[in-house]
């Protein structure tokens, strides 16, 4: 097992999902519960289970397609993102 990349995913993850959605929701149940291991359990194999799908999904894709088409396609999204968040109206300008 490559234990760096196990770190580092650990890490990337643990931070990206600090104040996401998911924790939110895990912290409004709790918030009345009886039971908060119950929650715990819940919310931490819902996020199992969606990190396997995603795994699982890159895999496929992985396998697919050649892997500088994968970055070629990465990039053209991102960079089209970005281009769309700068021509994107501000919130305060919507009426």
């Amino acid at each position: 097992m490559d234990w760096k990349l196990l770190g580092l995913s650990f890490v990337v993850v643990f931070l990206a999902e600090l104040g996401d959605k998911s924790q939110l929701a895990a912290i409004t149940l709790s918030g009345n519960c009886q039971h908060p291991r119950a929650i715990f359990l819940g919310t931490s194999s819902a996020l199992i289970f969606a990190s396997l799908l995603g795994v699982l999904l890159g895999e496929g894709v992985g396998q697919l397609l050649p892997t500088q088409l994968m970055k070629a396609i990465a990039a053209i999204g991102f960079a089209l993102l970005g281009i769309s968040f700068l021509w994107a109206p501000a919130e305060a300008d919507v009426e």
